[in-house]
Formats: structure tokens, sequence, C-alpha cells
């Protein structure tokens, strides 16, 4: 390759800049150049070097090249004796590599040296990377962009269009090709579009909002953004445009979904409530009912639960509910009452121990409670009379829920849920310093209170049939008994201190010990006592002596009429008693057309 430079041009040039001959714009040019320049002659000696070679490889003038770089000596003087260039030599100093390139150099046909052309790769290596990762970058961005559902396109500060995404493609019903290349107010002017905002962005260098009307009915709602450069230029302005159409369809579709899983969640509900009714769980009372459908909801998760509520009220049955409905259902329940263990083997029922932990202790260890839990639930009833030494080590497995077997000192990662049922008050416990604050409220995540058999007196005469059912046929007993008006009136007046086992027990001692299968007042326990209003019930229901489903069947008219009389609307009643409005339309209806033929009573037999 030959530079040639008109000999008037150069002299102007180095006249104007005040250099004193072409020597030193050589050097200038050579000292530009990145790469390392070297002229090595057939002594090693290097005759020139550039600022680059300085820099890397430390070969100023007069340097003696065999010495610093003995094996680029060796090749330069093959290349002096061949006059071949040599390329893809590589040369290392101080951990860096450097590419070399050789060449002879010349003159009246003798060579008088090697010029050698350095690179540094570690430079280029950088400038590699950088390259590549802008590339990624580069990548990465239209990829979002083309992947974008709202529409984006890119003008520049012309209004000329740089590019559209496929989602604008869409919108608009265009391909880039059309467009892109184009002006804006073209694109207007031919109607493809009612008005541009990448003109207005232009005219007002700010951000401007717009809604726009395509011809095909479509409404867009249109932003756009100017890209400004250091120097405070207008470079680029990239437009949003969102269909407030496809929006508008989307909200009504996920309103639809929404309202679509809320009636299946509602559906679920109901007929887990059958289930649980055709299982003789027994919820007539609204409260109840209510309890069983939070049971049923936190059975999905795995959050600790606290059940609380009097003695006898039903708080293991809730917890075993609420594991049925698990997806730890296929493993066992463990259940632990922390009341009845000696206060000295607490922490040994909990956690196991190791051979030898104690006097008297299995020579082979034991596993606690929540290793026979594992992967299943335990469930901690009377909680409030777990001692204070053991309830640092429960909060502790609650907290990481491994456990350490007493004498030992393996921790063991265990898997349980923790269900906890008291009958006390903790939060005053926790006042008075008998338990915990921070286990309190490890196990008061979801609190369920179980009402008392007297705030659900609807489940009181059922629970009653119930039970007169179950232990007749438990026990053998064929006889039907049925309750007087004033046996039921008492039996639902009764305060039921023992709740539901308190029930159980009188139902099993009526079946064993009446002889007669007509049960009064007389039949039963001193303590129960008639104190509900005289007319409760229609005194006729019971001198007949019925059996349960019509006594109910009155009991529910009873309640609709005073839920009707009290509210004065079929909606509110239903709020009321937890039911539907079409329930209460239906039973109302159901009820006047049996007043429309004939007396009450005309409809009951004993049979």
């Amino acid at each position: 390759m030959t530079l040639t430079i008109e000999q008037p041009f150069l002299s102007a040039f180095l006249e104007k800049r005040g250099m004193p001959d072409w020597r030193t714009l050589i050097r200038i040019l050579l000292d530009a150049t990145p790469s390392g320049i070297l002229f090595i002659d057939e002594k090693s000696v290097v005759v020139f070097s550039n600022r680059a070679a300085q820099d890397s490889l430390k070969l100023g003038t007069g340097t003696q090249v065999k010495e610093r770089f003995p094996d680029l000596w060796t090749e330069v003087r093959h290349t002096l004796k061949d006059r071949n260039c040599r390329f893809d030599l590589l040369i290392r100093k101080e951990g860096k590599v450097f590419p070399v390139k050789l060449s002879p150099v010349i003159w009246k046909n003798g060579v008088v040296g090697v010029l050698c052309m350095v690179e540094d790769r570690t430079e280029m290596k950088k400038i590699t990377r950088k390259m590549l990762s802008y590339q990624e970058l580069n990548r990465e961005l239209d990829t979002i962009i083309d992947t974008s559902s709202d529409g984006l396109w890119i003008c520049d500060a012309n209004a000329t269009v740089v590019h559209i995404n496929p989602a604008s493609e869409r919108i608009n019903g265009v391909r880039a090709s059309d467009v892109v290349g184009r002006n804006m107010g073209d694109l207007v002017a031919e109607g493809l579009v009612d008005q541009s905002v990448t003109l207005e962005v232009i005219e007002k260098k700010s951000v401007v909002n717009l809604l726009q009307h395509l011809r095909n009915g479509q409404k867009l709602i249109l932003t756009g953004n100017p890209v400004f450069d250091e120097s405070g230029n207008l470079i680029r302005v990239v437009v949003n445009e969102r269909d407030i159409t496809e929006i508008d369809r989307l909200h009504r579709e996920l309103e639809e979904q929404a309202a679509i899983k809320e009636q299946m969640h509602h559906h679920m509900l109901e007929r887990q409530l059958e289930e649980l009714e055709s299982s003789r769980i027994i919820a007539k009372s609204p409260c109840f009912i209510n309890v069983l459908k939070q049971a049923l909801k936190v059975s999905a998760v795995e959050s600790t639960v606290l059940l609380s509520g009097e003695s006898g009220s039903g708080k293991g049955m809730i917890a075993k509910l609420i594991h049925k409905y698990s997806s730890r259902s296929q493993l066992p329940m463990i259940e632990l009452n922390c009341g009845a263990i000696p206060e000295t083997l607490v922490e040994a029922e909990l956690f196991g121990y190791e051979k030898g932990a104690f006097t008297g202790a299995d020579i082979r260890g034991k596993p606690g409670y929540f290793e026979l839990a594992d992967g299943g639930t335990l469930f901690l009833d009377e909680i409030g009379e777990l001692p204070l030494s053991s309830q640092v080590k429960l909060l502790r497995f609650l907290e990481d829920g491994h456990v350490i077997r007493v004498g030992g000192t393996l921790r063991r990662k265990v898997d349980v849920r923790v269900l906890a049922a008291t009958n006390r008050r903790l939060k005053e416990m926790v006042n008075q310093g008998d338990f915990r604050m921070d286990l309190y409220y490890r196990l008061h995540v979801i609190p369920l209170r179980i009402p008392p058999l007297r705030d659900r007196t609807d489940c009181i005469l059922p629970l009653i049939y119930h039970y007169v059912d179950h232990f007749g046929r438990k026990l053998g007993f064929k006889k039907r008994i049925l309750f007087t008006h004033d046996a039921t009136h008492a039996l639902l007046a009764y305060s039921w201190p023992g709740n539901v086992r308190e029930l159980m027990n009188l139902c099993e001692r009526l079946v064993v010990m009446t002889e007669e299968e007509r049960v009064d007042v007389e039949h039963l326990p001193g303590t129960l006592a008639l104190r509900s209003e005289a007319d409760a019930l229609p005194r006729e229901v019971w001198q007949a002596e019925l059996p349960l489903a019509k006594i109910l069947e009155a009991v529910e008219k009873k309640v609709l009429n005073r839920a009707m009389e009290k509210y004065r609307s079929q909606t509110k009643a239903a709020d009321a008693l937890g039911v539907n409005q079409s329930t209460i339309a239906r039973k109302l209806k159901k009820y006047a057309e049996q007043r429309r033929q004939g007396p009450l009573t005309g409809h009951f037999s004993n049979t």
C-alpha cells in the first residue's frame, strides 16, 4: 500500500500547524495508532517504537529485543533470513498476551530490519466483551419491545418511523415494512391515523397523551415520550399505544371469571356442608355454620389454628374436620391432651427421648408426638395446661420445624401442621405470666371460637335425636323415643354448661334408663329446668308426640315467622339466618300452602 500526499498540500498543512517537516507528522500519526509499532534492525536493536509499543511492551529506542523477548527475536531472525511475513505470533508480558505480526523491511534489495505490529489482546477482549454485552442488551430490548402487548412506535426527531412492534401491526392493521421509513405527517394525510402524537411531542418537546380513533372503530390511548441526548437535543420519540377496546373486553372477562370462581367456591362450600350433614355433623345454627365454613377455608392452608371454646363444645371435632379436608388427610392426625400428662413427662412425650435419657426410659429410646405426626397434623388439646418450660421448646419448633429428643443432640426436621385448642382465656394467662406471649401469637395465627351449645339452640333437638338414635343402635335398643312438649321446652331452655358432651351423656342415659318411649320432664335430670318462654312452640306440636322431622318443621316455621316479623324483608331475614333469599321464599310459600290446606295438626301423624 502506498500513501501519497501531494507536496503542495503537505507543505500547506505543515506550515498552517507550525510543523517543521513531514517527519513530525509521521511521528504524530504513528503515536496516534492504538497498535504497537516497532522497527527492529538486524542486530536486535529497536530503531523505532511508537507510544503504544512503549506503553505495552516497555520497548523504547535502543532496547535489545533478544534480551527482553528472546522468542520474539528468534522469529525476527527467521524473517530477516527468509524475507517472509509472519502472523499469529504471541508474546507474553506481565500476564498479558500480545498478538504480533512481522514484516521484512527491504531497501535496495536488502533486508534492513523487521517491522513489528503488536496488538493488546487483553484490551481487545475487553472491547469484544463490551460489544457482545451491547449486542445482548440490544437483543433483550428488541425482545421486550416485540413481545409487549402494548403497541410501540419509535420515530426520529423528524417524525420518520424507525420501528414498530408486532402489537402495533396488529392494533393498526399495518405491516412494519409499509410504515418504517415514512413520515408520520404523511400517514395522517393518508388517513391511516386521525392524528399523530409524535408530531405534537416534536412540537412541544414534552410528554403528550391522546385518545385516537382508528378506521376499524378501535379506540387507543396514546402516550408520546421525547428522548433527548446529553446536549438536550431531541433524538427519538417513543409512542406507547394501548387498545382501550381490548382492555374493556379483558376487564369484563376477568370480572366474569371472578364471579364464576366465587360461585364455584360457594358451591364447593355448600357441597362440603351437605357432606358434613350426611356424615352426622349437626349444623343448624348460623353461628355454627359460619364456624364450619371458616374451618373448611383454613383447611386449605398450612397456617397454625387456635381453637377456643368451652369444654365439650366440639373443638376436637373441628380439628378433625380441618385435618380431613387438608392436603395432609392421607396421613394421621395425632392428638395429645396437654393436661393429661404429668409435667415431668410433657417434654419427653412431645419431643421423644434417646435411650437412657432418664430413669425408667425405654432402652431403645422413643419418638415423640411431633415425629409420630410427621407429614400429618398434631392436635394439642388443652394447650393452656402446657408448662412454661415446654412452651419454650414448642415455640422453637414452630419457628424452625426441628425437634431434639430429650438426652440427644441430633436436630430432626419434622413436617407437621399444629392445631391447638383451649377452654381457657389465653390472653389473660399471658397478662398474668402463665403463658408465653410469643407462643400465644405463634398459635393465634388463625383463631376459631366454637360457640357453646346454649348459643346454637337450633342444634339442640337435632343433636338429641341424632345421639338417641346413635346410642340406641350402639347399645341394641330398638325403642323409639319421643319428647313431650314440656320436656322439649326444658331441653331448649337449659344452658348446657357441659355442652355437647353433657348432651351425649343425657342421651345415652335416656336410651338405657327410660322404660317408656315417651320422655317427659320427670325423666330428665333435676338440673334441667323449664326456663323458655311459654309460647316458644305451638303446644299442638308436642301433644301429638311427633317424630323429629315434624318437630323440626314446626321449629323452622316458628323461626321464619319471627324473622319476617322482625325484619319485614326476605333478604334481611335470609342474611340474619345465614341462608339464601330463595330459600326463605320457598319455605314461606310451602307453609302458606299448608295453611290453605288446613290446620297445622292435620299434617302430622304418629307413624
